[in-house]
């Protein structure tokens, strides 16, 4: 019998646990929803770490950080989008449809608009910023520290993937004056072939030794059906992930999942270095715990994962973006209602060199971040590891299990911060 659900995909993943579930049982619509989140995703690590690095090392760490984080990560995800989507060329066109697929600028968090005025010139400007509305209740020596501290190096290092000699440099940007204006702010890109070109950012070097920068990820298991196959074609300013194809959106999907993977890794290395390793590893559990609540709260609202029970907790591990498909390979049991068991198998991400994000805490015992990420879903839900050895090729197992005769577990103290941004209530959506 010929089935819609496997040809069309799932409208959501409200249905029936499946132990092999992979994005590509999702719908066209489905994927669009779920790549809006994983771009937001980008966003809301970051909004996770920096105040708990504010605290540690003071406020000007966060900015020096930032700037280590972004300039690491970003010409290297930035490069994988363009193979990824066929994105050819060096010219302005080029340029902004690889800005219009970088978790930076999350569509409809960032409301960001472009015009191409020809192959060398072309603008930005955002009708609103989402991290803009955050930062600017702190004042505007914060305002100053992300608009013009940490913006200016890191837009070039997104442009340099593109074209080292091309620029970004503000029209007008805030401190907002008047306080309203609009648009936020305005940018000009100008690619001048009598710029030097730019070097590769110190940063990049780093990130790039790891496997992670060059995995490739296999060929989407879905057919194409309507909609672009890449973004080979013209420069649409209105871009939207619903221009592109079932299959196209799977790729995109996984390449949002590994640039906040390549920017942990960034992280890491630069508080890593500058603070030692034990600070960068208490500091990413402190990320970890902070990110859990919301993260997957606004994961499961988008993958239409309803209930509480032990297979709404391994369907939300299952599309969660912490641990990108496919780098990292995961398997699931469902053994009742209240419990169910995860195992992590061989994979490119186990083979990576430290450090490699969220996967380089996965040791820990206590499993604080596992915790916060099912308490957010189940809050008397409890992980624990288990013996991997009867999971063939399994590297480490849990068991994650509800008790109803337990404390209700509260959000950890260091989503607070959290709770207060504007990612909590950002709208994705018509």
């Amino acid at each position: 019998m010929y089935d819609t659900a496997m040809s069309e995909g799932l409208a959501d993943y409200g249905g029936a646990f499946e132990p092999g579930f992979r994005l590509e049982r999702l719908s066209h619509a489905a994927l669009a929803r779920l790549g809006r989140e994983y771009m937001l995703f980008g966003h809301i690590r970051d909004r996770a770490l920096m105040p708990a690095v504010g605290i540690r090392f003071g406020p000007p760490e966060i900015e020096a950080l930032s700037i280590l984080e972004w300039m690491g990560a970003s010409p290297i995800y930035t490069q994988r989008m363009r193979r990824a989507m066929n994105i050819r060329g060096d010219d302005m066109a080029s340029l902004m449809k690889s800005l219009q697929l970088d978790v930076g600028f999350p569509h409809r968090y960032m409301d960001v608009r472009y015009h191409v005025e020809n192959e060398r010139l072309g603008y930005f400007w955002l009708d609103c910023c989402g991290a803009l509305l955050d930062v600017e209740p702190f004042g505007e020596k914060q305002v100053t520290s992300m608009c013009h501290a940490i913006e200016d190096p890191t837009f070039d290092a997104t442009a340099y993937a593109t074209n080292p000699q091309a620029r970004m440099r503000p029209v007008h940007r805030p401190p907002r004056t008047p306080a309203d204006r609009m648009p936020h702010c305005r940018w000009e890109i100008a690619i001048d072939p009598a710029n030097p070109p730019a070097p590769e950012p110190a940063p990049t070097r780093a990130v790039a030794r790891a496997r992670v920068a060059s995995f490739e990820f296999d060929p989407p298991d879905c057919a194409d059906g309507e909609g672009w196959p890449d973004y080979a074609g013209e420069f649409d300013p209105d871009f939207r992930l619903e221009r592109l194809s079932r299959r196209a959106l799977v790729i995109a999907c996984k390449e949002f999942a590994l640039q906040s993977q390549l920017l942990a890794r960034s992280a890491m290395l630069a508080l890593a270095e500058r603070h030692g390793e034990p600070a960068s590893r208490e500091l990413h559990l402190a990320q970890w715990r902070g990110l859990a609540p919301l993260s997957t709260r606004r994961i499961c609202a988008a993958a239409g994962i309803a209930g509480d029970d032990a297979a709404a907790l391994l369907k939300m591990l299952q599309v969660h973006p912490i641990f990108p498909p496919d780098y990292t390979r995961w398997g699931f049991e469902l053994l009742d209602p209240s419990c169910g068991r995860f195992w992590l198998r061989d994979c490119e991400g186990c083979e990576d060199e430290e450090p490699r994000g969220f996967l380089s805490l996965l040791d820990d015992p206590a499993c604080p971040g596992l915790d916060a990420m099912v308490q957010a879903v189940n809050p008397r839900a409890r992980c624990r590891p288990v013996d991997p050895s009867g999971h063939p090729g399994a590297r480490l197992a849990w068991e994650v299990r509800i008790d109803e005769a337990a404390a209700a577990a509260e959000d950890p103290p260091e989503s607070a911060f959290l709770a207060r941004s504007t990612v909590t209530s950002a709208q994705l959506e018509d």
